[in-house]
């Protein structure tokens, strides 16, 4: 993924290329650069070729809708939104190392969280975001437990289970592997987020799996999850059906504050369109949201103020109509205005 910046310099010297003489086949899903830069395009979809078209006559949307086989849906506009007087989760002062040879020290980040918004955060990747979220999580803990407040409580010592306790829920960016089990089938899944924080699917020392397949019906229906089975593996989703199901297991239970890493990574454009609308109505009913994400245009389509982390900081926010996608590349690429490097 890189900067506005760095897309426009790639393709200056990939036009370069094309006017010597080398052919060049581009093979992206981010429409707009397609029409910016090709002069024919061939549509896939399922594996084999449905369409052509010459990418200038073309709308993002009409090519979007030949990709998918049906048009995609417009997220609609969100009402004026009451926010709370008091921040949801509230971050301060926080610094940490990475436990990792090769990853990203976070470095003095503080910013609130506020019910009925949605705030991203974009990064070229390994600058700080999976540090960032799992700290979020609690899948590591922070320094001093006043780092982090939830709900005005500290739980910067409180591990993920007991965040979600007090209505919190993390959605992480790896699908298999950390947010579900592949070889366990999806009621399974449903169970291992889900079983602390929802008394029904426990039957004293048990397990209620008759409950968690129910839960299984209502994140299909509600997220139009597409399977081959009742309830097959995990592994057995494509990446945009596993991406709607752990959507739909963490969000369906009434979270307030929702923390969402990479929310359409690799999804085709008729889910990530379902799964922005999902985010954009629980904002609207008063659920507070930040997205971590490497995509500009998503960002720019349903956040209300963004910001971007670099090396482990993180610029102010601003709120989206007040800024464009070269500050916000600016930032990606650690050039923060008004703000010591």
């Amino acid at each position: 993924v890189l900067t506005p910046q760095e897309v426009d310099d790639l393709f200056a010297v990939l036009r370069k290329l094309r006017d010597e003489g080398k052919a060049i086949l581009y093979i992206s899903h981010k429409l707009e650069e397609v029409r910016a830069l090709c002069e024919r395009a061939t549509i896939l979809r399922h594996g084999k070729v449905v369409g052509t078209c010459i990418p200038r006559d073309e709308t993002a949307a009409s090519i979007a809708k030949m990709m998918v086989g049906a048009d995609i849906h417009q997220i609609r506009p969100a009402k004026a939104r009451a926010q709370s007087a008091e921040p949801l989760l509230s971050i301060a002062n926080l610094s940490m190392d990475s436990r990792e040879a090769f990853g990203t020290p976070l470095n003095d980040i503080s910013f609130d969280l506020f019910s009925g918004e949605i705030v991203g955060i974009a990064g070229i990747a390994g600058n700080g975001q999976s540090e960032l979220f799992d700290v979020l999580s609690g899948e590591r803990l922070a320094g001093r437990p006043e780092q982090i407040t939830l709900f005005g409580q500290p739980v910067g010592h409180d591990d993920i289970s007991a965040r979600r306790a007090k209505g919190a829920v993390f959605i992480s960016e790896e699908r298999l592997g950390h947010a579900t089990v592949p070889s366990l089938s999806l009621s399974e899944n449903v169970i291992l987020t889900r079983y602390r924080v929802n008394p029904d699917l426990r039957s004293g020392m048990f397990l209620n799996r008759g409950k968690a397949k129910s839960l299984l019906d209502t994140i299909v229906k509600a997220l139009d999850v597409r399977k081959s089975a009742s309830d097959p593996a995990a592994q057995a989703l494509s990446g945009g059906n596993l991406q709607k199901f752990i959507i739909g297991r963490e969000v369906l239970e009434d979270p307030k504050v929702i923390i969402v890493n990479q929310p359409t990574w690799g999804v085709d454009a008729g889910s990530a369109a379902r799964i922005r609308q999902t985010l954009v109505d629980l904002a609207q009913d008063g659920a507070a949201i930040l997205v971590i994400s490497q995509d500009l245009d998503e960002l720019f389509e349903f956040t209300d103020r963004l910001a971007a982390i670099a090396e482990g900081r993180l610029s102010d926010f601003a709120p989206v109509a007040q800024t464009d996608r070269n500050a916000i590349g600016l930032k990606m690429s650690g050039i923060f205005e008004g703000q010591p490097a």
